[in-house]
């Protein structure tokens, strides 16, 4: 009798945690989905208005000291608790830190500023940050315990990125791999995918329409196509250390020879204004999201990818805001164009490899990455992409883009290393 006891009241605390989560994250995600639905209309509101009047670009150095200024405001809270940024968020989901509310403000204005003015910056920082200080913020203010505010920030992370990219399963799993390379956080699995699910609904409810490239020609399995994409993937591997590497040299060289933030933002956004108008075109300006459709359609500049980078690592390092994976991805789109092309691939099937296989090797997310490619191009080819992503993966050794990313086991052996990504 005291056994069906014992598993009785062992499995009410299992039903108890489930229904506990299931309402948090449900919470979380209508939060999070307005909140995210507001950001992504926000994003492309200003991104039709900068397109439809070019001067605004001249106006990015004063955008740039502007966000300094915004973020001057807090110079006091920034002393007592740190930086405020993404590697903040994944620090606080293994409890070494905790997450401000005054984020959420700060890196929608600045994000939304960036992007007006012609920054060449991303969305996900702003969408990690976003659903950080959301989670963080009503696990508070439903007095959670620490093990309980580490779930609802990850539920938070994948809320936000889930309604800006319309991909619930990408957004899910990735605030699971992101935080410490080797291990899943699976406790955190149905709070991460129900919120994900909850914000894209409401981002459809909004009128907002998923990322979705389902046109791209995928390219029949053969033996030839995978020793092709296996090529691809290891140089998409060398891409995306190149694409760290350069972003965080390029940081670390700014805060030395310009040791001003207010400085850092004016020359930096000067530069960006001057390239823009020797290159004579916009498309290295904001996300760049129609560079990368043209890339999946089989059209890319030999140059793109290493354009783009440059533009990102002077914009992020002068301290405007945004986020690096979606130029990542068009690194990665606009590579895998051109040098699969070489290869013998399809050139927009190569793009879409590029997207995928570049994204998972700057964030250390295999499964993530292969999702995405799911989410985004359809499951038809879903091996290869796979491949692609399992490889990059494994090539792009310790490097990763947040400096606070643990690689907790190594990738070449089954044992445990804890090293921060390179």
């Amino acid at each position: 009798m005291s056994l069906i006891t014992n598993d009785l009241k062992f499995s009410f605390s299992y039903l108890r945690f489930f229904v506990k989560w299931l309402v948090l994250a449900t919470l979380v995600g209508v939060v999070g989905g307005f909140i995210g639905s507001a950001f992504h209309l926000a994003i492309d509101y200003v991104t039709a208005l900068r397109g439809a009047h070019d001067w605004i670009i001249y106006l990015l150095p004063l955008g740039g000291l502007g966000i300094v200024g915004l973020y001057k405001l807090t110079k006091k809270l920034q002393k007592m608790i740190g930086a405020l940024d993404t590697n903040r968020v994944l620090e606080s989901v293994r409890g070494e830190t905790h997450v401000p509310f005054v984020m959420a403000p700060l890196i929608f204005l600045s994000t939304v500023l960036t992007h007006l003015l012609g920054g060449s910056a991303g969305r996900e920082g702003a969408a990690l940050q976003l659903g950080g200080s959301i989670g963080y913020r009503m696990g508070r203010l439903f007095r959670l315990d620490e093990d309980d505010l580490h779930i609802i920030v990850m539920t938070g992370m994948s809320t936000v990125f889930a309604a800006l990219f319309g991909t619930p399963l990408t957004a899910a799993f990735f605030a699971l791999e992101v935080i410490s390379v080797g291990k899943m956080h699976y406790v955190s699995i149905v709070p991460c995918l129900v919120s994900a699910l909850v914000a894209s609904r409401i981002a459809l409810f909004c009128g907002l329409h998923p990322v979705r490239f389902d046109w791209v020609t995928m390219q029949e399995i053969s033996v030839v196509t995978v020793l092709r994409v296996i090529v691809l993937a290891i140089l998409c591997a060398l891409v995306s250390i190149l694409f760290c590497v350069v972003i965080k040299k390029c940081e670390q060289l700014m805060k030395k020879y310009l040791k001003n933030a207010y400085l850092r933002a004016l020359v930096g956004g000067v530069v960006i204004v001057l390239l823009t108008l020797v290159l004579g075109t916009r498309d290295y300006n904001g996300a760049g999201m129609d560079v990368i459709e043209r890339a999946l359609g089989g059209e890319a500049h030999p140059a793109a990818f290493l354009l783009k980078l440059l533009f990102t690592a002077i914009t992020i390092s002068a301290g405007f805001k945004g986020g690096e994976i979606v130029p990542a991805f068009f690194v990665g789109s606009t590579f895998g164009c051109v040098f699969g092309g070489l290869l013998g691939l399809d050139p927009g099937f190569a793009a879409a490899i590029g997207f995928v296989a570049t994204f998972c090797g700057v964030v250390n997310c295999p499964v993530a990455s292969t999702l995405l490619a799911v989410e985004v191009f359809g499951a038809d080819v879903i091996l290869l992409f796979a491949l692609a992503c399992g490889i990059s993966y494994m090539m792009s050794g310790n490097f990763g883009l947040y400096h606070s990313q643990i690689i907790l086991y190594s990738k070449l052996q089954p044992r445990r290393i804890d090293e921060y990504a390179r």
